[in-house]
């Protein structure tokens, strides 16, 4: 018997997951999982560019590297959270919420 293995993964210089031939990052896909429940039916109706076997294929790496990429997303999450937080009182917002302070009178 031969042993045949396709990849629909890719993995860059960076060492970041991607779906082969494609620009989606094999943690965006696990993001929606994650974030809506999505199966992958409903991952393929966000994705309809991508096949049945890409979508599980990023699901099933997902899976094999969990821990790795629920660290990569709780870092990000942080990060984000983190300048969220710098940008709470930044020129812009005070700029806007003077203009909503004038739109009401």
């Amino acid at each position: 018997m031969t042993a045949v293995i396709e990849s629909y993964i890719e993995i860059d210089a960076n060492s970041v997951a991607w779906v082969a031939d494609t620009r989606v990052k094999v943690i965006e896909i696990a993001l929606d999982k994650l974030a809506h429940g999505s199966s992958p039916e409903e991952l393929h109706f966000q994705y309809p560019h991508l096949s049945m076997a890409q979508i599980h294929a990023a699901l099933a790496y997902y899976y094999d590297h969990r821990e790795e990429l629920d660290d990569e997303i709780l870092r990000r999450l942080r990060e984000v959270n983190e300048l969220a937080a710098r940008q709470a009182d930044s020129p812009l917002r005070q700029k806007l919420r003077g203009l909503r302070l004038e739109n009401e009178r």
